[in-house]
Order: C-alpha cells, then sequence, then structure tokens
C-alpha cells in the first residue's frame, strides 16, 4: 500500500493543514492513547494518513472525517483495502458541522487538529450527549500548556476539568510537519470524560453561564462581572481575577444558582 505521506502534498493555509510527516511520532501518540483491539476511534482530519496508519494497526475500527476534497479521494484510494474491510470508514466532511451522535457509544477520539479550531473542536466533543471516553490530540504546545500545566485558568481549562482531566503528554517540535508550523506543538490527553461533576442539565447549563460572565472582562474583579449579570459571587474573594478562581468554586456556585 503506498500512503500519502510519501507524496507531495500542497497543505491548504484555509483548512489549517500541517501534516505530520514522522512515523515514530504517530506510533508514540497512538501509543500514548492506549489503543486497543476493542476501541473505535474517531479521527479528525486524517490528512496525509500517517496516523490513520498507525490505528489501524491497533484499533479495532477507524472512522476517519476528512474535509478536504483531494485527500478524501486520495485516502480512499489508498486505503483501499482497510475500506473493503470495514476496519476504516471514511467520510468526507467539516468537524465544524459533524454530529458526535452518529458515533457509536464508547468511542475514542485521536486527531492532529487544526490549531484555529481547536478550542471548537474540544468543545463538540466535550459538551455532546455522546461523549468519548478520551481524547487524545495533537495541538498547539501553548494551548497544552495553559490547559494541562498552567496555574491560571481560562474557559478552555475549566471547560476540560469540568468534563475530565487534562494532562500534557509530550512535546513534538514544529519540524515533524510539512509545512513546519512557527510554534512547537504537543500531545494533549482528557481522560476520564463524564458529567460526573454536574447533577443535571441545569447545573451544566449555569457553569457555563458563569464562567462566560466571569471572564467577560478581563481587566474587571471576578465578582463585579459576576455581580453585573445578576449571577451568585458566594465565598470569591473581592479582588480575585477570573482566572485565579478553581474549578470547585465554578462548581459551587452553579450549584447554587
Amino acid at each position: 500500500m503506498t500512503y500519502l505521506a510519501n507524496r507531495m502534498t500542497r497543505a491548504k493555509k484555509s483548512l489549517g493543514q500541517n501534516f505530520l510527516m514522522h512515523a515514530r511520532i504517530a506510533e508514540r501518540i497512538v501509543l500514548a492513547a492506549q489503543i486497543s483491539l476493542e476501541d473505535v476511534v474517531f479521527e479528525i482530519g486524517p490528512g496525509t494518513g500517517m496516523l490513520t496508519k498507525e490505528l489501524l494497526k491497533r484499533a479495532k475500527k477507524v472512522i476517519a472525517l476528512e474535509a478536504d476534497n483531494e485527500l478524501y479521494d486520495t485516502l480512499q484510494r489508498d486505503f483501499a483495502d482497510d475500506i473493503a474491510l470495514k476496519k476504516l470508514e471514511l467520510h468526507h466532511g467539516d468537524i465544524r458541522t459533524f454530529d458526535p451522535m452518529d458515533l457509536p457509544k464508547g468511542y475514542v477520539v485521536v486527531a492532529n487538529i487544526p490549531y484555529y479550531i481547536t478550542g471548537e473542536i474540544i468543545r463538540l466533543f466535550l459538551e455532546t450527549k455522546n461523549q468519548p471516553q478520551n481524547m487524545t490530540l495533537l495541538v498547539q504546545k501553548e494551548v497544552a500548556e495553559r490547559v494541562a500545566r498552567s496555574k491560571k485558568e481560562s474557559i478552555l481549562s475549566l471547560s476540560m476539568k469540568a468534563y475530565g482531566t487534562p494532562k500534557y503528554l509530550f512535546t513534538v517540535p514544529r519540524g515533524a510537519f510539512r509545512p513546519a508550523p512557527k510554534v512547537d506543538s504537543a500531545v494533549l490527553s482528557i481522560s476520564h470524560i463524564s458529567r460526573a461533576h454536574f447533577k443535571n442539565i441545569t447545573q451544566e447549563q449555569k457553569f457555563f453561564e458563569l464562567l462566560h460572565a466571569g471572564f467577560a472582562h478581563k481587566r474587571k474583579f471576578v465578582r463585579k462581572n459576576l455581580l453585573d449579570a445578576g449571577l451568585p459571587v458566594g465565598e470569591i474573594p473581592e479582588k480575585a481575577r477570573a482566572e485565579d478562581v478553581p474549578l470547585a468554586t465554578w462548581l459551587l456556585l452553579s450549584s447554587l444558582a
């Protein structure tokens, strides 16, 4: 089988394409995801098929979604045997209009995702009713550090922690991609995904209402932001910024609201 990764492929800036070109890194990502022969894996943007090839070695089945017309056609040819064996299910479409409810229960996500829609993709899968068991994502290094290592919180980091456990796994240098991005990447995992922190949908919705209100004006203290929105402030210190308020406090406020 001849894989697209071995050919000259022109990346499209409009799709945020940076193709992973190192097979060993692809293998390391899949090993870090702890894929088993019982797992159905959803891959976003298979691109050159480098990661897809490794996933197929270890998963029960791979469902992949590719937005690029040319890449989709080439992947169909390159992975024709796997598609015929129903080991690979290849779809053409944009992840931003994809419905995770179409995926089987208990799936996992492994993907090299575009930088510019990282937050949108993560929220899509964490907030859906059909959540994945876990996610292993190749993202911008700065994003991985911010959500898994930084003491300062953000809407994205708190959203991840409300649904699962984010962890910075390892760094991937920019030279591992073609074209090389301007910054390094990192592999980020989100494990133990569930809604265990929320007693019902009302609390879940209130949690995000609080977050968006609290982070609405970064120059203001969080109490001021929440009071302006008519929301409870609980025991939040007078001069606390939203980025300094831990998950437990936001969850407590959402249960009281």
